[in-house]
């Protein structure tokens, strides 16, 4: 990446100002035109919205851009359409055991509007709090329960079985944070209060542990900060086996959505730590102790992505893909080519990681680090080119907001267009409804309102 310029998010305003309009005409023109009866819309195939069954994960995130959309505008319509879908077709999700999307589905859609409620923007009816908690209180300890334990840890396992820790799911850690403050437990044989709190810590742990690379010579492969998509492990005696992919291209190579989410997971979890009590971490190690962990793999993370993306701050979807080096020895150096003939950018990348670098960046500046500085530059330049064209959607007749998003390069799921040998120009339900939550990160920092967290859905004014 090449973030010598000095940027101030004051300067993506004008783009913001076109990014919110577009995105609340593509809401209402999805609202009207998808059918929801064929599973949720997952990604775009020729400009519409079409879905791709694996597991419903994306549904949370189709309502939950209708909230962020009121969050922005104040525009009732909006809020309806988010109350009436989160009532209607969530419910599902909330006591789903077959997945570890929680922090995805119900975070995104109870979660936020809840924090809306918290923030006075939509009327306190004690009725809908109760509904809106009770759902996030359910999600959490449902996630909790799916659960491996490892030697000296354990972890919420993938939809692949006991066997599989997804880099995914540090971000879904989320919903056992929040339910754990909304004063919420698992309960477990003999009624055994299970903490959330602690289980979140011990899979964030493990996930620092075993899906992040540090460049210490942990395998012949260890060259270089990185991460792995999947982590195996033998679920008789514990032990961890091998590393693997399910969406990338290997298990030794970075697949860059995976990358993202771990960015932006730790940069959160750090955030959240400052909020809870040292007697509450009592078993589980020094504040110090873990902290110091999220933050080298949040570091780790984050300088991974700042190196191996193109110079205008959207990385190509796998660090390791085997047709990169035909875009020559420099394509790092060069802004990203969606159109080339090799191997495609995954923008929905660009969107997750975006954030973690602003979040990690400022929580270094308030801690009084100035390295702090060059993640929020590196936040910047990737905001920069996602809501700018060719990445910004500003055609009415595509439903998706961010183009040239990738969702299973492997599986051969994407959509190639006519004349193409890779995919792209199309959109993903999860890029759209991050770039959402980007938008609205930066919004208030350069309004200078409440800072947003997923965990001000606990925090009551």
């Amino acid at each position: 990446m090449n973030i010598k310029d000095q940027k101030r998010t004051e300067d993506l305003r004008d783009k913001l100002n076109v990014f919110w309009k577009l995105s609340g005409q593509k809401i209402l023109a999805i609202d009207k035109n998808y059918d929801t009866s064929k599973g949720s819309p997952v990604f775009t195939i020729n400009g519409k919205y079409t879905t791709r069954g694996w597991t419903e994960w994306t549904q949370g995130f189709q309502y939950g851009c209708a909230a962020l959309q009121f969050d922005v505008t104040g525009r009732e319509e909006f809020l309806t359409m988010a109350r009436r879908h989160t009532l209607d077709k969530m419910a599902s999700h909330v006591s789903h055991f077959g997945v570890h999307d929680h922090g995805f589905n119900n975070v995104s859609t109870y979660g936020n509007l809840l924090r809306i409620m918290n923030e006075g923007r939509i009327p306190e009816r004690e009725w809908e709090r109760n509904f809106y908690e009770l759902a996030l209180k359910v999600s959490g300890a449902v996630q909790a329960k799916r659960w491996t334990p490892i030697k000296n840890g354990g972890f919420m396992y993938s939809f692949n079985g006991p066997h599989s820790l997804f880099v995914d799911t540090i971000r879904t850690v989320r919903v056992l944070m929040v339910a754990h403050k909304l004063g919420h437990g698992l309960m477990g044989e003999n009624d055994e209060r299970i903490s959330l709190l602690h289980r979140g810590v011990i899979h964030a742990l493990a996930t620092a542990k075993y899906s992040v690379y540090y460049g210490e010579g942990r395998d012949s492969y260890d060259t270089e900060s990185r991460t792995v998509h999947e982590c195996v492990f033998n679920t008789n005696d514990g032990n961890f086996r091998c590393p693997n992919s399910q969406q990338g291209y290997t298990g030794y190579s970075t697949w860059t959505r995976g990358l993202s989410w771990a960015m932006l997971g730790f940069a959160e979890e750090l955030e959240f730590l400052e909020t809870v009590g040292d007697d509450e971490l009592d078993g589980l190690g020094s504040r110090e102790e873990i902290e110091a962990i999220f933050l080298k793999a949040a570091k780790a993370t984050c300088d991974c992505f700042i190196a191996k993306t193109a110079s205008d701050g959207i990385p190509y979807w796998d660090t390791g893909a085997p047709l990169l080096y035909k875009l020559g020895d420099d394509y790092l150096e060069k802004r990203s080519n969606p159109y080339n003939t090799f191997e495609p950018v995954d923008s929905s990348a660009a969107v997750i990681g975006a954030q973690g670098l602003l979040r990690l960046g400022k929580y270094l500046l308030d801690k009084g680090d100035k390295e702090g500085e060059k993640y929020i530059q590196a936040g910047l330049l990737s905001s920069e080119s996602i809501f700018s064209e060719p990445y910004l959607s500003t055609d009415l007749n595509h439903q998706g907001l961010i183009l040239h998003s990738i969702y299973h390069r492997p599986n051969g799921w994407d959509h190639v267009p006519a004349g193409s040998t890779i995919p792209n120009g199309e959109s993903s339900m999860w890029g759209d409804y991050h770039a959402m939550e980007l938008g609205l990160y930066l919004q208030r920092l350069m309004d200078d309102q409440k800072y947003y967290t997923f965990f001000g859905s606990t925090e009551r004014a």
